[in-house]
This record gives structure tokens, C-alpha cells and sequence, in this order.
């Protein structure tokens, strides 16, 4: 059996220590939702999601304790397992990134409708519109599909412009009631809808979860290269030097060495 570079000992514990960090921070999120959303009324359906979040937190967890035993006890069969469920997580991981990119239009659309299907806002339900404000009021925008005509003659307070306001922003209608005692002439609203921006606000989400993903499966591969590279040195022999016997070697010094010891 072949040794091992101690750095390179050294650079798969690190990489495998911080795969291992991630699977205990994304094992303590679902695990602090779950016990947050308990009581919630929709729990039932959210089991299945907490479910696997917790299998995609303790897989990489375990197979990264393995592969920090195998590498320091120099156990073949644990570097083999873990490179190999690194592996696996990796193709998932891949695949699940390609499966985001491919469904991005989709989800867009979905989006859309589903907001466009809360006009008009004059029949909404009190969840909706509550709702509604917030969106407005966290995406500087004013209604959802053409902007403050979706309120017609009522609109909200939710619409209404700042001055840290960073969207465009256009006068009040004459014929809103809402807003005309607001006090400020003339009285400024958001102009853009809000459904642009909320796809918007979708993807940037959806991209920032594709990049950490990313970021994941290169550390998974990381690992596995290095787990690789380790196995196939353990793999080698080191070439140990031939001992021959001459019997021209001088015993002098080692009888003077051995009367020195006696002498000790």
C-alpha cells in the first residue's frame, strides 16, 4: 500500500468538511420549518418536501463522515463508497439543474396566469388582496397586469409613491376616490405593473438557486477527484531499497558501537 500525500489528506478533508457543513446547515433549516410550520393547517402536504429535504441533507452528511474515515484509517472500501455516492448526488444534482433551466418559461407563465386569474381586483377575495398590497409595496408596482387600471377608480394606498422610491412613478387619476385626501399634490403612483416585476423577482430566486446548486456539484466532484487520486496511490507500491550483504563492509564500527553501548 502506497502512502499518502498528507496535503493531499489535508485537501479532501477540507472539501469533504465543507460538504458536510452544508448538509448540517440544510438538515437545521428543514428541521427548525418543520417545527415552525407544525400547526400549520397545510402541514399535510408539506411532509413530503420536509421529507426529502431531509434525505438530501443527510446523504452528503454520511458520505462525507466515511470518506473523512476512509482517507484517515486508510480504508479502501469507505473512500470507494463515498466517491461513488458522490458521484450519484453529482448526476442528481446535474440533472435537477438542467430540469430548472428547461422548465424557467414554464414556471414564468404559470406565474402569470395565476396572478392574472385575480382580475378583476374589484372581485378578489380579502387574502388576495392583502397579498396584492404586499407585492405592491415590497416591488415598488401597482397592479398586475396594466398597472393602476386594474384598480379602476379605488386605488389602493399600497400604490403610492415615496421619496426613497427607485421605480417610475405617474400623477393620480382625477377620478380615484381613494387617494385624494392623501394630503400631497400632485399625488404620485406607481406606474408599472406588478407581474413583470414578480417574474423578475422569480427568476432571480430561481437563478440564485441554480448557482448554489452549482456551486455544490463542483464541490461534490471536488471530492471525488481527490477520493480518486487517493485510491490510486493507496494503490501503488513504494519502491523500498534492496538490502545486500558485501563482505567487504568494515565491522570495525560496529564493534565499536557495541562496546560503546556495553560500556553505557
Amino acid at each position: 500500500m502506497g502512502r499518502v500525500s498528507v496535503w493531499l489528506k489535508r485537501s479532501y478533508i477540507i472539501v469533504t468538511s465543507l460538504i458536510a457543513i452544508i448538509g448540517v446547515l440544510l438538515l437545521a433549516i428543514t428541521l427548525f420549518s418543520h417545527i415552525y410550520l407544525r400547526k400549520d393547517e397545510e402541514i399535510e402536504t408539506m411532509l413530503t418536501g420536509f421529507y426529502g429535504m431531509y434525505v438530501h441533507a443527510l446523504i452528503p452528511l454520511l458520505l462525507s463522515i466515511i470518506g473523512v474515515y476512509g482517507v484517515c484509517k486508510q480504508k479502501k472500501w469507505a473512500l470507494i463508497v463515498s466517491a461513488v455516492g458522490m458521484i450519484l448526488c453529482s448526476l442528481y444534482l446535474i440533472v435537477s439543474e438542467i430540469g430548472v433551466l428547461a422548465v424557467q418559461p414554464e414556471l414564468s407563465e404559470d406565474l402569470r396566469m395565476r396572478y392574472l386569474s385575480l382580475l378583476p381586483l374589484s372581485n378578489a377575495t380579502e387574502g388576495d388582496l392583502k397579498a396584492v398590497h404586499g407585492i405592491e409595496k415590497h416591488l415598488q408596482c401597482c397592479g398586475l397586469d396594466r398597472g393602476y387600471l386594474d384598480w379602476g377608480n379605488n386605488i389602493t394606498e399600497s400604490c403610492l409613491c415615496t421619496e426613497w422610491s427607485i421605480n417610475p412613478c405617474v400623477a393620480l387619476p382625477m377620478n380615484s376616490i381613494n387617494l385624494q385626501s392623501a394630503g400631497v399634490q400632485p399625488v404620485m403612483i406607481f406606474k408599472e405593473p406588478c407581474i413583470p416585476h414578480l417574474i423578475a423577482h422569480q427568476m432571480v430566486v430561481l437563478y440564485s438557486c441554480f448557482g448554489v446548486m452549482l456551486g455544490i456539484t463542483l464541490l461534490l466532484l471536488l471530492s471525488v477527484v481527490l477520493c480518486i487520486v487517493i485510491l490510486c496511490r493507496l494503490d501503488q507500491k513504494d519502491d523500498t531499497p534492496t538490502v545486500v550483504y558485501s563482505p567487504e563492509a568494515n565491522a570495525g564500527n560496529y564493534i565499536i558501537l557495541a562496546d560503546a553501548a556495553a560500556n553505557t
